[in-house]
C-alpha cells in the first residue's frame, strides 16, 4: 500500500507495526520526517533495538543482512533494521534479499528501507514485496502551485493561524524549499502569536529565507534550474557581491562534481565518493542529477571556464565577468547552454 508522507502518521497510530516499510523520495525533509515517525511508532510499541545498515558502493554485504534478520534478538525483544540505500537500487542481490525477508517476515523484526530517489522505475518484485506486507511511503517533490497549500497544512499543524496573502508570502520567501519552509513554521509556533497573522505581520516576524546567496545559486545550478539561476546571480549583483567572492563556491563545487564525474568513468561508487568528500546524504542526489547532465570531460572544461571567469572579475582578461559566470552557470544547468561558452 502507497501512503504519502502526510498520511502515515495516521496509519501507525491506527495500527501495530507491519513487518516492513520503504520510504523514498526527492524532498529530503519528508522522507526524514516520514522515518522518524516510524522510529518512533517502533520506540512506543517496544522495539528496544535498532539496526543500521548503509548501502553504499559495490561490495554490500547482502549475506550479513540476511543472517541479522534471522538472528535471535540479543535481549529477547523485538527490533526495528533500518536499510539506507541512497538511490534506492538494491540490485540483483539486495532485491532478493528484501523479497524473501517479506516472504516469510521473522515476527520480532521490522524492516525499513529508506531510499533518496524514487520514480516508478526504482520499483519492482522486491517493492512490490514490501507493500503487501508493509507500506510505501512516496515523498514526490512537491510542485510549485501545491506548496501553498502544504504550508497552510504545516501551519495548522503547529497551531499557527495565518491568511492567504500571509501564507503566499512565506510561499515566495522560501522559493521551494520545504526545509526552509519548515523551520520558518517552526518559529512561528514559538512565537505563540494570538490572532490571524496577515501579509503584514509575516514580514515582520518571518526571516528572508529566499535571499539569493551563491549556495543556493550553485545548488540551483546543479539541479539543472536554469531560471533561478539568473534570478538569483542578478539579486546577488544587485546586493551589491563582487565576482570573485562568489568563485570560491562555483569552483569547489564544480571540483567535487569533475572527481566524483571521474570515479563513475572508471567504474567506482559515487557514494562512497561522496563519503569520502564528506558530502552530506540530503546533497548526494543533487550530484547524482548532474552526473547524469554531464560527462567528465565537460566538468573539466566547466572548471577552465570558471578560471577564465575569475581572471575577467580581476581585470587579467577582457570581458564582462557578471555575464560569463551567469553563462557558466546555465550550461551547468541545461547541457543546450553549452553553446554560451567561450570556445
Amino acid at each position: 500500500m502507497e501512503l504519502r508522507p502526510d498520511r502515515l502518521a495516521r496509519q501507525l497510530a491506527a495500527e501495530p507495526l507491519r513487518p516492513a516499510y520503504l520510504i523514498a523520495g526527492a524532498e529530503p525533509l519528508l522522507v526524514l520526517e516520514a522515518a522518524d515517525a516510524v522510529r518512533a511508532a517502533a520506540r512506543a510499541q517496544g522495539f528496544a533495538e535498532r539496526e543500521v545498515f548503509d548501502v553504499e558502493g559495490r561490495d554490500v554485504d547482502w549475506a550479513g543482512l540476511e543472517a541479522t534478520f534471522r538472528a535471535p534478538s540479543l535481549f529477547a525483544s523485538r527490533r526495528l533494521v533500518e536499510v539506507r540505500l541512497p538511490t534506492t537500487k538494491p540490485g540483483k542481490e539486495g532485491a532478493r534479499v528484501v523479497t524473501e525477508f517479506c516472504a516469510d517476515p521473522p515476527a520480532d523484526v521490522v524492516l525499513m528501507v529508506v531510499g533518496g530517489e524514487w520514480s516508478r522505475q526504482h520499483g519492482g518484485k522486491w517493492s512490490e514485496a514490501v507493500g503487501r506486507i508493509g507500506h510505501q511511503v512516496v515523498a514526490w517533490p512537491i510542485k510549485p502551485h501545491e506548496l501553498a497549500g502544504w504550508i497552510e497544512a504545516r501551519l495548522h499543524s503547529r497551531g499557527v493561524r495565518a491568511d492567504e496573502g500571509a501564507v503566499q508570502r512565506l510561499v515566495d520567501r522560501v522559493e521551494g524549499n520545504l526545509l526552509a519552509a519548515a523551520q520558518e513554521i517552526d518559529k512561528l509556533a514559538m512565537l505563540d502569536e494570538h490572532g490571524v497573522i496577515n501579509d503584514a505581520r509575516m514580514d515582520a516576524l518571518v526571516a528572508d529565507a529566499a535571499r539569493f546567496d551563491v549556495f543556493r545559486m550553485v545548488d540551483a545550478a546543479m539541479n539543472g534550474e536554469a531560471a533561478p539561476v539568473s534570478r538569483m546571480l542578478a539579486g546577488l549583483r544587485a546586493e551589491g557581491a563582487a565576482v570573485p567572492a562568489l568563485m570560491g563556491m562555483v569552483v569547489t563545487e564544480l571540483q567535487r562534481a569533475g572527481a566524483l564525474a571521474r570515479v563513475e568513468a572508471r567504474g567506482g561508487s559515487v557514494a562512497a565518493e561522496c563519503k569520502a568528500q564528506r558530502i552530506w546524504d540530503s546533497k548526494q542526489a543533487v550530484y547524482v542529477r548532474a552526473l547524469r547532465r554531464h560527462p567528465a570531460p565537460r566538468w573539466e572544461r566547466f572548471l577552465v571556464e570558471a578560471g577564465r571567469v575569475d581572471r575577467m572579475a580581476k581585470g587579467r582578461v577582457a570581458g564582462d565577468p557578471w555575464q560569463a559566470l551567469e553563462r557558466l552557470l546555465l550550461a551547468v544547468a541545461e547541457p543546450r547552454a553549452q553553446g554560451l561558452l567561450a570556445t
